[in-house]
């Protein structure tokens, strides 16, 4: 049986701590590059932070608005001519999107390879440093959250290194030293020991030194002192009425011009898909490796999309930075998700003065770990040690990702792969056989003779719905090639077998 989402508390408080922080600078630099006003950006994080995380089954993704969608974004609000017709393709979309969940669109996640999907984490990495190290340098040109490597600016992911090179803030550069400092302790196992080094995380340490230390240099050294326009930018409103003025309603009187349609289909259809890439690799990511049910998300996202065009957010999308930082912080259910939204909210009400002192290059230097643990050297050298089928497409994902953008870099890691699998096109389709499926039972499965990522679907839909206390055998005796996605898949359910209490054996399956 699952525990209580209250029961951890303890342990997903401080994550959604860090993920909160960690958002609130994503949020207004994606409203920012959109196009769209600033306090939209934060609608959308609390709105995918508490609505989605209660409805969604992922006990590690968070949503929020999106990099990939702001051109999409900037070119809707300007084709429907204003915010409050824009919104009203915004909810559309998330009409769509919750059609789309009924209708079980979500087994499409299920046929991304593997090589592509760690590529995309891998890649997602390398932008976030190269990204990053200009603000850890105090360079803030480019608005937090950018993930396209041609910038709105006209400069691209390497000239903006060159920039923070020439433009160096040392107080930004000590300040981003000391957080960094500071991570790399809290992960030192010697510590872990400790209640305190357990509940109180890294990144918030980070940004509470960030705080003081700026504070400390606009005292005593006034030359490394950190301007506002080098910290987090949150709109303040002086009272309640300029609060709530922020919110916007969508102007339904566009129902009848087509261009609202065309745009709400591109948003759901753009929108599904990063989400659906994201939940494969964060459920990759995740500790206890959970499924993910992707028709479950893709309702959730809906109605989030609803629930955010009806009060005036951005469109969203699950996203693989936030839930990265997620899992990095230790989240071990969705209650971070939510906690982090509500942070948002309650932040934004209680202490906007407190938020606009932080500095973000303390932010920076979060980023800066979480895209090294996203593409450390061994992930490249374990998928070099599987060969030219995995490593290729992984490389070309990659790459494909730095220099152009998410979407992109995925179509052609996907074209890579679907080369490979047609080339050897011998591959029978595999087919399972069961003597008893129900609970306690003995339930036999056996593997065809050519197993690829192409039948991860059907693999993960019937290994899901196992159930507990059951004696499951996978025989791959009859079974020439098992592709590494579905060995992964195989070696996964071993931790998910735990916790179901199935005794769970591999047949004639090398591990």
């Amino acid at each position: 049986m699952a525990k209580n989402l209250i029961s951890y508390f303890k342990t997903d408080f401080p994550s959604g701590l860090v993920v909160f922080l960690v958002a609130l600078p994503l949020c207004l630099g994606i409203a920012l590059a959109s196009g769209a006003p600033l306090f939209s950006g934060l609608i959308t994080g609390i709105v995918g932070g508490i609505v989605v995380g209660a409805i969604s089954k992922s006990g590690v993704s968070v949503s929020g608005p999106a990099a990939g969608l702001t051109v999409i974004v900037l070119s809707a609000i300007a084709t429907l001519g204003s915010w409050p017709a824009f919104l009203t393709a915004v909810v559309l979309a998330g009409v769509i999107q919750l059609i789309l969940g009924f209708l079980k669109a979500g087994i499409v996640s299920h046929y991304f390879p593997t090589a592509v999907i760690k590529g995309m984490l891998a890649g997602i990495g390398l932008i976030l440093i190269l990204k990053q190290i200009p603000h850890a340098l105090g360079w803030d040109a480019d608005y937090e959250g950018d993930m396209f490597f041609s910038q709105a600016d006209g400069e691209n992911t390497f000239t903006e290194l060159i920039n923070a090179v020439n433009f160096m803030e040392f107080g930004a550069i000590i300040i981003c030293a000391i957080g960094l400092l500071v991570m790399i302790i809290w992960e030192r196992p010697a510590l872990k020991k400790y209640s305190f080094f357990k509940l109180f995380p890294g990144g918030l340490m980070a940004v509470i030194l960030g705080i003081l230390i700026n504070l400390g240099f606009q005292q005593y050294y006034p030359e490394l002192y950190l301007s506002p326009s080098h910290l987090v930018s949150i709109p303040v409103a002086s009272n309640a009425t300029e609060f709530f003025g922020q919110f916007s309603l969508p102007d339904f009187s566009i129902l009848t011009n087509i261009d609202v349609y065309i745009a709400a289909f591109t948003i759901a259809i753009v929108a599904s898909i990063e989400t659906l890439l994201c939940i494969e690799a964060t459920d990759k990511l995740d500790p206890q490796k959970r499924i993910t049910p992707t028709n479950r998300e893709l309702k959730a996202q809906g109605i989030g999309n609803i629930v955010a065009g009806m009060i005036g957010g951005l469109p969203m999308t699950s996203v693989i930075v936030r839930s990265s930082a997620n899992i990095d912080a230790g989240a071990q259910s969705r209650l971070s998700t939510v906690i982090h939204g509500a942070l948002l909210l309650l932040s934004i009400i209680l202490i906007p003065f407190l938020l606009n002192m932080v500095p973000l290059a303390s932010l920076a230097a979060i980023l800066l770990v979480v895209g090294y643990k996203l593409t450390k050297i061994s992930l490249y050298k374990e998928m070099f040690s599987l060969g030219v089928r995995q490593y290729l497409p992984f490389i070309i994902t990659i790459v494909m990702i730095l220099f152009t953008d998410l979407l992109t870099g995925i179509a052609f890691g996907m074209a890579v792969s679907i080369f490979f699998v047609l080339r050897n096109n011998y591959k029978i389709p595999y087919h399972f056989e069961s003597e008893n499926g129900q609970a306690g039972k003995k339930i036999n499965i056996k593997l065809a003779e050519e197993v690829t990522f192409i039948n991860k679907g059907s693999i993960l839909l019937t290994l899901r719905n196992i159930p507990e206390n059951s004696d499951v055998v996978i025989d791959g005796s009859r079974t020439k090639n098992i592709d590494y996605d579905v060995k992964e898949i195989l070696k996964n359910f071993q931790e998910t077998a735990k916790h179901k209490n199935i005794k769970y054996e591999l047949k004639a399956i090398d591990k």
